[in-house]
C-alpha cells in the first residue's frame, strides 16, 4: 500500500537514495560509490618474506600444512577455492581490528591507524566473497565446511593475536601469499580455457570500476593484486 516504507539498511531504517556518478541508481546495500576504487595492478606479486625467526618459521609451516587439504579437496576448481579462501581471509582483519579496538579502550590510547586498515582489509575480503558467490554457486556440503573451517579459524587466530600479534600477522602475510599463487593458476586455467572467462559480475564491475565489458579474467587480477597488498601490510 502506499503507506509501507521500503526498508533499504539493515537497522529497519529507509537509507539515503544514492546514485552513480552519471547519476543512475546505485543498487548496492553492501558498499557505496565512495568505497570504490581501482586496484593498483603495478604491485609486486613476488615479494616474499624469507622466514628467519622462530615464530616466522611457525608461521610459513602453519600455512604450508594447510595449503594440502585444501588441494586435495578443491584440487583444479578455482572457482570455489576461491570462495572457500575469501571466508577465512576475511577473519583475521576483522579480529585484529576488534583486539586493537579493545586495547585502544583499554589504554585509553590511539591505534595509530591500524583498527581502521584491518577493519578495511575485512570488509575488501568480503567483498571478494560477494563477487566469487556470483561466480560459482557453493554446494550444501561446500557451505557446511565453511561453517567448520571459520569456526575453527576464528578461534585459533583469536588466541594466537592473544598470544602474539606478530606471529598471527606472519600469518596472514603467508596466506596471502598463498592466495596470490591460487589467484595466478586461476588466470592460467582461464587462459587455457579451461575455465570458462564469463562477463565479471556487476557488483565487481562497479567495486573495482572496471570497464563494462570487463571479463572474469579482469576480476581476478584486481582480487590478485589486493591480496598483495594484504600480504605487504602484514
Amino acid at each position: 500500500g502506499e503507506d509501507k516504507q521500503v526498508v533499504a539498511s539493515y537497522w529497519g531504517i529507509k537509507g539515503e537514495e544514492v546514485k552513480k556518478e552519471d547519476g543512475t541508481p546505485w543498487k548496492w546495500n553492501c558498499f557505496r560509490p565512495w568505497e570504490t576504487y581501482q586496484a593498483d595492478l603495478t604491485i609486486d606479486l613476488k615479494k616474499h618474506h624469507v622466514p628467519t625467526t622462530f615464530l616466522d618459521k611457525l608461521a610459513y609451516w602453519t600455512v604450508k600444512s594447510l595449503r594440502f587439504p585444501t588441494d586435495v579437496f578443491f584440487q583444479r576448481r578455482y572457482g570455489c577455492r576461491a570462495m572457500m579462501l575469501e571466508t577465512v581471509a576475511a577473519v583475521p582483519g576483522m579480529v585484529g581490528g576488534m583486539l586493537l579496538h579493545c586495547k585502544s579502550l583499554r589504554r585509553f590510547e590511539h591505534s595509530g591507524g591500524w583498527i581502521k586498515t584491518l577493519l578495511d582489509e575485512a570488509e575488501n575480503e568480503r567483498m571478494h566473497l560477494m563477487t566469487f558467490m556470483e561466480v560459482s554457486q557453493p554446494r550444501w556440503y561446500e557451505r557446511a565446511l565453511v561453517f567448520t573451517v571459520q569456526g575453527v579459524f576464528f578461534n585459533a587466530y583469536f588466541l594466537a593475536y592473544l598470544a602474539s600479534p606478530k606471529l598471527a600477522h606472519r600469518v596472514v602475510g603467508y596466506l596471502e601469499e598463498e592466495a596470490i599463487y591460487s589467484y595466478t593458476e586461476f588466470l592460467k586455467e582461464l587462459d587455457k580455457g579451461t575455465i570458462e572467462n564469463v562477463p565479471a559480475p556487476a557488483i565487481a564491475i562497479d567495486y573495482w570500476r572496471l570497464p563494462a565489458d570487463s571479463t572474469l579474467r579482469d576480476v581476478v587480477m584486481v582480487v590478485r593484486a589486493d591480496e598483495a597488498h594484504h600480504r605487504d601490510v602484514n
